[in-house]
Parts: structure tokens; sequence; C-alpha cells
């Protein structure tokens, strides 16, 4: 049965005042609810050092792990060295689907504790595990890990700021995390170069656990009711989204009318904008799982040494993360569509200078592109993902989207692996840099624009 694509729900930013509104809702103590960064700027700055531990704990696999399936563990086939990624995107992915609708239905917070309490072992694990299948498994922790805490803190700051500047929002999210990531790469490069790739690398890991679990516990409140306080003031038309479907029961009772699948169909295939979004959303990661497994074993086989390894891996996520800041702002600005279309292609470009290239400056500058194109896309697809969906059941659709982005770390592991044994690194690389170009297409011919403004 063919799913109809289904036009946008006009969203609640086309009024003036939607940055900081008082919505008809409380909190407990009776105080309204105000919608807005500026309102929430306390709350939404933890929750963004909260997602910067977050970045951490993947920032500390970047650089060490692929060395440490080489020269420690010894897997001389990519397909086998990549599966921590597998294992890794594989659970992420099915984690972020479930994220959406636990946070529903228990509470943003409890969802994020969770995650941490989760996190523990993951040091541990990765730092004396005695065979690769302890390191698999520690990828599988943190595929849920990643999956319970990136997922709430991205619904957490959607539900605080409102519809006026959701895509600034998630330009710090997200900048937050991928700036850890880099830190955390040269970091950890710098340590393994100095005392070696286990253990000492895996202690800064342990205290980004300790220290993220802490500030949950200690400092971080519900956002829950937000989201329901603006889903009673949210327009609802009969012919926009599944929402339609629920217009008699306003606020929370939305979201225990529809039901999982049919958001998880709307925003798969259904409309147009989210169906698109999730699409670019899983090769963007699946060019992270290149970067993540294949990049430094290429750098590697070209006599780089590990401290420069450390800077490439972690210049990718330093442009993306530090880029993002200025990108989610410019969404608000003048939309989502070109931007997303643009950093695709401008992904394709920076994927073929790495498999053209043959030295530091080149990947350098490769590195740098790549994550420009990235910042360029990440934080407008989750924009788009609320601009587009109800507040009522915007945690699920922000879930299913996540599931398919996400998903990319899974399918890449696995088809750079088969590719890179088959047929050499280089095809496999030039292999994706074909497929981002076309998804880059896909969103310029598919996609409306989601922006209220535009």
């Amino acid at each position: 049965m063919s799913v109809q694509a289904q036009p946008p729900l006009p969203p609640p930013a086309a009024t003036p005042s939607a940055a900081a509104r008082t919505t008809p809702g409380g909190r407990p103590g009776g105080r309204p609810i105000r919608l807005g960064l500026r309102a929430n700027l306390a709350q939404f700055g933890l929750l963004v050092a909260v997602n910067a531990l977050v970045g951490g704990m993947l920032g500390q696999e970047r650089t060490v792990l692929p060395l440490l399936a080489d020269q420690v563990f010894h897997l001389s086939a990519y397909t086998g060295a990549l599966t921590y990624i597998l294992a890794f995107g594989a659970t992420k992915a099915v984690t972020n689907f479930f994220a959406g609708t636990l946070s529903d239905r228990y509470g943003r917070r409890p969802v994020l504790i969770a995650g941490w309490l989760i996190a523990l072992p993951i040091p541990a694990m990765l730092a004396w595990g005695p065979t690769w299948g302890w390191i698999v498994a520690a990828n599988v922790l943190l595929g849920v890990n990643q999956g319970l805490t990136w997922s709430t803190t991205v619904i957490m700051k959607i539900d605080l700021v409102g519809p006026a500047r959701r895509g600034l929002a998630m330009g710090l999210n997200e900048a937050a995390g991928y700036l850890a990531v880099a830190v955390t790469a040269i970091g950890t490069g710098a340590i393994a170069a100095h005392w070696g790739l286990r253990p000492q690398p895996f202690l800064l890991g342990a205290a980004y656990v300790a220290l993220g679990l802490g500030l949950t516990v200690a400092a971080v409140r519900e956002t829950r009711e937000y989201a329901r306080a603006e889903a009673a003031a949210h327009p609802t038309s009969a012919a926009a989204t599944p929402a339609a479907t629920a217009q008699a029961h306003p606020g929370g009772d939305q979201a225990a009318v529809l039901s999982t699948a049919r958001i998880a169909r709307t925003t798969s295939l259904g409309d147009r904008a989210l169906s698109s979004a999730s699409w670019a959303g899983m090769v963007n990661n699946l060019n992270d799982a290149l970067a993540w497994g294949i990049f430094p074993l290429l750098y590697a086989a070209h006599g780089l040494e590990l401290g420069r390894i450390g800077i490439l891996a972690a210049l990718y996520p330093a442009v993306w993360g530090a880029g993002q800041m200025l990108t989610g702002w410019w969404s608000d600005r003048i939309g989502r569509k070109h931007l997303i279309t643009a950093g695709m292609l401008l992904q394709a470009v920076a994927l073929g200078l790495v498999a053209a290239g043959t030295s530091f400056p080149i990947w350098a500058a490769a590195q740098a592109l790549l994550g420009a194109g990235t910042a360029l896309v990440y934080p407008t697809l989750l924009a788009v993902i609320g601009d587009v969906a109800h507040p009522a059941w915007r945690a699920r659709a922000v879930g299913v989207y996540r599931l398919w982005r996400d998903g990319g770390f899974a399918v890449g592991a696995l088809m750079a692996g088969i590719l890179a044994d088959a047929y050499g690194v280089t095809t496999a690389i030039w292999a994706v840099a074909a497929l981002t170009a076309v998804a880059g297409v896909i969103v310029a011919v598919r996609m409306y624009e989601t922006h209220p403004r535009s």
C-alpha cells in the first residue's frame, strides 16, 4: 500500500512572539511555562554541557580504536575491524527509536539518567577487555548510551526553546557534542602517543561518565511539560499531518491517540520533508562511519604518525562542531532545504579529495571541507523534524529520524568494509562519495521548505 505525501503542519513560529511564548500550561508549582532560549537559558546551558560529555564518550574511540583493532587485536580484514562500528550503529539506531517513546511515557530526565547508568562499564571494557568481543560489547553499550542520552538532550532542548529558535538550539546542541568529540580525539591521540593505546586514553571516558551522571541527577529538570504546553496552544489542520486525527484531544492526549507505527510511517515514507531528512541523515552518518573506521587506517598505511592521525581525526568533528553554531542560526534565517542540499554535495567533494589525496595537507583540507558540509546538514535536519512534527508526537518523530540517521553507522561500516576488502580503501571512499552526491540531489528535488518564515 502506498503512503501519500503529506503537506507540513503550519508551525507556530509564524507569530512574532513565539520565541518566548507564555503557554496556557504551567509548572507543577503553578508558574506559567515560557518557551524560548532566553527564558530557559540556565537549563538550556546545562543541557549543552551534558551533551558535550555525551560527545566526549564517542570521541574517546575516534583515534584509538581503529588502531587498536589493527595493532593490538591484529584484525586484518576491514569488515572484521569495523564490527565495533556496526555494533554501535545498529544498537544506537534502535535505541534512538525507543528513546522518543520512552521519554513521552516516562519523562525525559529518567531516560537521560538511564543512559548514563548504562555507560558506567564502557571505559573499563575498552581499557582492559581481553578480546575483541569485549570491545564490540562495549560498543553495544555505547550505542545504547548515545541513543538514550543524545536523543533525550535533543528532545529536551526542542521542548524548551519553542519554534522560533529551533535551528539555533540544534546548532548549539550538536556543536557542543561534536566539539567534545574533536577535543577528546586529540586528547586520546596525544595520550596514546605518549603512554600507549591502552588503558590511559580511556580514563577520559571514565571521567565523562562520572561528571555526566552527577550533573544529570543533581541539576537537570524535566521538560516534558513544555512540550505538552506547546501542544495545547499548537494550531491544527484537518489536512495537515497525523496530528489531525487527534484534534479533539489537545496537549499531551494527542500523543496517546497517535500510534507509533503511524508516526514511523509518516517520518520514513509519507511526508516528503521528513522522509528526505531521514535519508539524508542516514547517508551523512554513513560518511561518519567511513571517517571513524577507515580514514585512520588509510592515513597509517601512508606512514602518518599517531599524533598527526589524531589531528586529522579531530579536524573533521572540530569544524563540524564549531560550524553548527552558525549554520543552525543561519537555517532560522534563510530556511532549511538549500543548506542541506549544499552540505551533502560539499561532503561528496570532500570524500573525493580524501580518496585522491596522499599527503597530510590534502587530507587536512578534505577533513575541513567534510566538517563544513556536515555542519550545514546536521542541525538543519533536526530542525526540519521539529518544524514538521506536532509537539504531541515530535519526540517519537525525532526517534524515528535518528533511527534512520544512526542506522547509517551500521550501513557504512558494512558497506565500507565489504568494498575495502574486495576492491581497496579508495574504491570504498569513492563509492560513498557518489552515494552522498545522490542524497544531495534527492533533497533538492523532493524536500519542501519547512521553515515558517520561508
